[in-house]
């Protein structure tokens, strides 16, 4: 399967992106500035030292050529998103019969990384009333979760949640935008145990 990746760097998104990430390939044509070594406005002042150096997260995204799945991997996590169209028919969270395999996938990669706690999240589009949206990403992200758990067992801990219309990686405008909105996440960290991690399995309340 063909694969588009892009590399870029950024700070760790606390759950998900404010905005849908750059077209892959994309590259700037524009020269670099040029700086005069000489300028005094470069000088540190007398007295004045450098801030402490600070280490900005390196996050890779590859995702298929039909944006059906999605990775990301940066230093501290891996994020899987799946569109709801590959897991379920429109408006219902029974999931397709190809839907286990990709999720199998999934749990393979948290077996190799080995986390303590795992998060599902569900998401939808604005279409429809919110509430209906928030229930319908809830329940998405429940079957995910229970078919994660059934190949994980009980050592890891889940956060579940439903996010109807929040959150949104794409524009709700035009379908292609809304079909990257309707999905379910998959986030864990990457290589050792989270150390934020909360209590067990939250069901706080959660479109086509």
């Amino acid at each position: 399967m063909a694969l588009a990746v892009l590399v870029t760097l950024t700070v760790t998104p606390a759950y998900a992106d404010d905005g849908p990430s750059e077209p892959p390939g994309t590259v700037t044509s524009a020269p670099p500035p040029e700086v005069d070594a000489n300028n005094p406005g470069l000088k540190l002042a007398e007295g004045a030292t450098l801030a402490e150096a600070k280490v900005l997260d390196i996050k890779s995204v590859v995702e298929d050529l039909g944006g059906e799945e999605r990775r990301e991997d940066t230093n501290q996590n891996v994020t899987f998103a799946l569109q709801a169209e590959v897991l379920f028919p429109k408006d219902s969270s029974k999931l397709n019969p190809e839907a286990r395999s990709r999720i199998q996938a999934i749990a393979d990669e948290i077996k190799a990384q080995k986390p303590t706690t795992v998060r599902v999240f569900g998401f939808t589009d604005n279409l429809g009333s919110y509430e209906h949206g928030k229930t319908l990403s809830k329940n998405r992200a429940e079957i995910v979760h229970d078919e994660l758990a059934g190949s994980l067992g009980s050592e890891i801990t889940f956060e579940v949640r439903g996010y109807s219309e929040d959150y949104p990686i794409a524009d709700n405008t035009s379908e292609e935008g809304r079909r990257k909105n309707r999905r379910v996440e998959v986030s864990f960290p990457r290589g050792a145990s989270a150390s934020d991690s909360g209590a067990g399995s939250e069901t706080a309340g959660g479109q086509s």
